[in-house]
Formats: structure tokens, sequence, C-alpha cells
């Protein structure tokens, strides 16, 4: 796993086409703002996080968020177990996130 500054984060993330950016949050989280083209993966589903995460595309890289970098981290390690080489962890997660956020309509 890779820790990477906001800055690394972003600039790795948008250099790389497709690349997948992935939210570990709940999806009461997710609807209160999300980074764009984000896809969400509860890492609080436990083994039906770990089955969504295994299905994906081990060749991909993945940038992987949170609200603050801990549960990210988390996700991340267990990408690595899993086979994945190219898991990114944002530090610090969408709190401090400078880009873009959609904030869904309720």
């Amino acid at each position: 796993m890779s820790d990477l500054s906001q800055d690394q984060w972003a600039k790795q993330y948008y250099d790389d086409e497709d690349a997948v950016l992935i939210d570990v949050r709940t999806e009461v989280e997710y609807n209160q703002g999300h980074i764009p083209n984000s896809i969400l993966i509860d890492i609080f589903k436990g083994q039906g996080f770990v089955y969504r995460i295994d299905e994906l595309d081990k060749s991909k890289k993945y940038f992987v968020y949170c609200r603050s970098g801990a549960r990210s981290g988390q996700a991340c390690n267990i990408m690595n177990r899993l086979g994945f080489e190219n898991a990114f962890n944002l530090v610090g997660g969408i709190q401090q996130w400078k880009g873009e956020i959609i904030y869904p309509e309720n």
C-alpha cells in the first residue's frame, strides 16, 4: 500500500485514465458528498467488501479514500493481501480533499 498526499494522489489518479476511484465509506457518508467518478464499496460490509474488491481487475490502479484516511488505509492493506499491487490511500481523506466534490440532491 502507498499512502499518498493529496497532491500526489490527485496527480497520479488524473494522469491514469484507467485508474479506479473507490470510496470505502458508508452509503450515508457517500450521499453527503463524494469525489466524482468514485464507486462506493463500504468497508463496513465485512466479507461483502472483500467479495466486491476481489472481483476487481488486479492490473489496474486503485485510488482509495474515506473520511480521514484510516478506513481507506485498511482497505488498501486488504487489497494488497488479495493481490492488488497498486492501491493508493488518500492521506487525510475527503476531509482534506481540495478537489471537486459532488453533493447529491436529497
